[in-house]
């Protein structure tokens, strides 16, 4: 795991969502852990559980795929990191832009913490584009 742990994140689980893998374990730190929360909410992983190894925590996430007629299985999840260390983008609530026309969400990092694009726009504040999830 490098510096961006939000990159790390991202790139964890798009890993083992195209290799279909059921689980995937990721560092807990505060940002992974809401980024997290906000992902079981809205549907697109099935379960979090807390996992500790020789004093390090970690998040084992259960990720949803989804079955073709012909048994096949499709990718539910994808994610796109916006914002990165070396070029932060930010974004005043009246100009979130909208994923899928609104089916995807927008992750933000605001004053009030870690929130959907739906929830800024609720509460008029804006914020750092963490990243894309649709």
């Amino acid at each position: 795991m490098g510096r961006d742990t939000i990159a790390d994140i991202i790139t964890s689980i798009r890993n083992a969502d195209m290799n279909r893998k059921g689980t995937v374990q990721i560092a807990s730190t505060n940002i992974t852990e809401n980024i997290v929360k906000i992902l079981l909410r809205e549907g697109f992983i099935e379960n979090v559980r807390k996992h500790q190894e020789n004093n390090k925590y970690f998040l084992v996430l259960t990720l949803r795929h989804r079955r073709n007629r012909k048994g096949t299985y499709r990718t539910i999840l994808n994610l796109k990191q916006i914002s990165k260390p070396g070029l932060r983008i930010y974004s005043n609530y009246q100009r979130i832009p909208r994923i899928l026309g609104g089916m995807g969400i927008v992750v933000l990092s605001t004053s009030r913490g870690i929130i959907t694009d739906r929830e800024a726009r609720l509460e008029g504040i804006g914020g750092e584009i963490l990243c894309y999830i649709w």
